[in-house]
């Protein structure tokens, strides 16, 4: 019998190991508090018996005189409690708003509002620095437990046009796409620029076993095939490079509608695709369209997810979530080169539904 690290690595070389991995993308912190106890995450995996798909970010900022930091309260509205931040730099001042409830953090006003704005932060944006010490202890903890996974951050997101959707907004970074590419393009490349010196300076020997890029921004459920391929795929494909020059495999993010760019995921080079959501959690792969799936981006990338975590992993009984993963397992999986998951983040599933999802992980076996 294969170690889950084994197992896992074999599916995502798009092979076929003794049976389907089976895990989750994310713990939340809400989760792990409220149903789990308050373990961490690799305490979790281990206590419903899912494969570990274990987030490690040991990094830290390099700050400096240039970019001073501050925030303050903002008030409290319903369940959010608003902060305001601010950065102080000697070409100006920039400054946002997030929100917070129990389960999440978010943003309600952005940190780019002009190109001016754009020009400040890149100018003064601080450095990231990897701690590779702790992540090989991380590492080593995991052991044969699962995977270690990581991605390449620069402002909050993995992929490009993830960030700049971060940064702007989403409908705003869709309009200035159409208004002005030129500042568009300028400005994804000034952020791939410094995603490649990341990379360069940061991850050579780095104890990862997958990379996370891209986002739900550049799903097709939120941009066209056409500005996925202009927006996405030329930075996508120099940072995946780059990624797979220091030894490190690539799962590309879209955790939103995937039908429309199958055959165009893999033209970023990417070695796996996530997170094939159905239309339940904000995808459109429907349980008939599964094959096709397969045939079409399954013949060229591995395959991560496919699992609906809330009508399914979160609401099913445990009769409903065997066979909805036994269903995955003869569409997704009958080939191998896949990883059973839940699509996406989860809060409220029950702890019986999780073992339940993983007794019917053990029953898929090649």
């Amino acid at each position: 019998m294969m170690t889950s690290k084994e197992r896992m690595l074999v599916a995502l070389r798009r092979g076929k190991p003794d049976r389907m991995p089976v895990t989750i993308h994310q713990w939340q912190a809400y989760h792990l508090q409220k149903f789990m106890g308050g373990v961490d995450q690799l305490a979790a995996f281990q206590t419903v018996g899912l494969d570990a798909s274990y987030l490690a970010w040991p990094w830290k900022r390099e700050y400096s005189p240039n970019w001073r930091y501050r925030s303050a309260p903002a008030g409290v509205q319903g369940n959010e409690t608003l902060t305001r931040h601010w950065i102080t730099t000697p070409d100006g001042e920039l400054t946002w708003l997030s929100g917070a409830n129990e389960y999440t953090t978010y943003n309600v006003e952005h940190i780019i509002k002009t190109e001016r704005d754009a020009e400040v932060f890149l100018k003064h944006w601080p450095q990231l620095r990897l701690d590779r010490r702790q992540l090989a202890a991380e590492y080593d903890r995991v052991g044969d437990a699962g995977i270690v996974r990581g991605f390449v951050d620069c402002f909050a997101q993995p992929g490009t046009w993830q960030e700049f959707c971060e940064m702007v907004g989403t409908q705003e970074a869709i309009y200035w796409a159409a208004d002005n590419p030129g500042f568009v393009h300028w400005f994804l490349e000034q952020m791939t620029q410094r995603k490649l010196a990341y990379i360069e300076r940061e991850m050579p020997g780095a104890k990862y076993d997958l990379i996370e890029h891209g986002g739900g921004a550049a799903s097709s459920t939120v941009i066209s095939p056409a500005m996925f391929d202009e927006f996405c795929v030329p930075y996508d494909k120099r940072i995946i490079f780059a990624l797979h020059a220091v030894g490190l495999p690539v799962v590309y993010h879209t955790c939103g509608g995937m039908m429309m760019i199958l055959d165009h995921i893999p033209l970023n080079g990417c070695d796996a695709s996530e997170t094939l959501s159905p239309p339940g959690v904000g995808g459109d792969i429907q349980a008939e369209d599964r094959v096709k799936v397969r045939e079409v981006l399954g013949s060229k990338v591995a395959m991560i997810g496919g699992l609906d975590q809330g009508r399914i992993l979160t609401e099913g009984t445990p009769a409903e979530i065997r066979a909805e993963t036994l269903a995955l397992f003869e569409t997704f999986g009958k080939n191998g080169g896949y990883i059973c998951s839940a699509s996406d983040h989860f809060f409220h599933t029950p702890v019986e539904n999780l073992k339940a999802f993983a007794q019917a992980g053990r029953e898929c076996q090649y």
